[in-house]
């Protein structure tokens, strides 16, 4: 080691000892949360966007950006905790380094002036996680200094690499995976505030404004809001027979006599891949399938129209336990 830096490490060795050492935190109960970047693109929703947006216009951290950015596309983000003005991640480099920040919670001031300012402009948490309101709103909620997103000296996150900067890449990329996640749970910005975001929605719209009379939303908000909600579905179960534990580490084609196999939704096969805390690729080499079928999938509606070799792929994914499955990947 030269000036308090670790030598070069393949990204292909990075990556295999990263996913061991992801594996044994899984083991010990850690619920490991990947940050999954699809494309170049970081964040693609208003919350996310926004989010970025900010980070970047901060001078501070201005010449670490660039390499936080290229660390969260690769993946390097391995996890990302996200609780109430509390972060925590591991993030993989030439080791593996922890992350951890916090963020104050949102001046009771600024929190007033902006619910003062939307009531009446958001109708439903719908349109407020869609950051779907008026210019005027907008520019209120993500105003620099008033509105709802941290200043600099509202943040303090510390990473234990040997990196003298305040602001490291592995930082940066932290940041950045915050945005990212935003995109899929915007309602974990206010969680990070430490405020209330249902008490910005207006409990109706008034009845005598005509404009918003008769307002229905067509089909489901999963279906409109493009996330998974929390709900009493269950994963389709296995028909006609039941595998036993043993049974469920075959492979594949140990399915091949079965008369009848399960139609999966999209919400089904997102809730088995949260369920054994895989991102795509990985889910994708479980099921022996490549990554852009799992992203496809899980960008439809609905019950999938899935080949055979792929429904009992998923038929053996829900007999085993996280562990079971992850040892599968890395016995391969």
């Amino acid at each position: 080691m030269k000036y308090g830096y670790s030598p070069y490490v393949p990204v292909a060795k990075r990556r295999k000892n990263t996913l061991q050492i992801m594996n044994k935190l899984r083991k010990k109960g850690v619920n490991i949360q990947p940050v999954e970047i699809e494309g170049r693109k970081i964040t693609k929703t208003f919350w996310g966007n926004a989010w970025c947006q900010h980070i970047e216009s901060f001078s501070d951290y201005g010449n670490r950006l660039p390499r936080g950015r290229t660390y969260v596309r690769n993946g390097s983000v391995c996890h990302l905790s996200i609780e109430e003005g509390v972060i925590e991640a591991i993030v993989s480099g030439s080791e593996i380094y922890k992350v951890n920040g916090t963020i104050k919670p949102l001046a009771q001031k600024k929190w007033k002036m902006i619910k003062t300012a939307c009531i009446g402009h958001i109708g439903s948490m719908l349109e407020l996680l869609q950051g779907k309101f008026s210019d005027n709103i907008m520019a209120k909620v993500t105003d620099p200094k008033s509105g709802l997103f941290p200043q600099v000296k509202e943040i303090e996150v510390s990473c234990n690499c040997p990196d003298w900067a305040g602001m490291c890449k592995h930082i940066a990329a932290v940041l950045y995976g915050i945005g990212a996640r935003l995109d899929m749970s915007p309602e974990l910005l206010f969680k990070l505030r430490s405020i209330d975001h249902s008490t910005l929605i207006s409990a109706e719209f008034s009845p005598s404004s005509s404009n918003n009379r008769g307002r229905k939303l067509k089909g489901s908000i999963s279906d409109v809001f493009g996330i998974e909600l929390d709900t009493d579905e269950k994963v389709p179960s296995p028909v006609k027979k039941v595998l036993t534990k043993k049974s469920s580490k075959n492979t594949v084609a140990n399915l091949k006599g079965h008369e009848e196999l399960p139609t999966f939704t999209v919400a089904a096969v997102k809730r088995l891949r949260k369920k054994l805390q895989m991102n795509k690729s990985q889910f994708a080499a479980l099921l022996n399938t490549s990554g852009a079928s799992v992203s496809r999938w899980e960008t439809g509606k609905g019950k999938l129209a899935l080949r055979d070799t792929s429904r009992r792929a998923l038929l053996v994914a829900q007999q085993v336990t996280a562990d079971e499955a992850w040892e599968k990947i890395t016995a391969s």
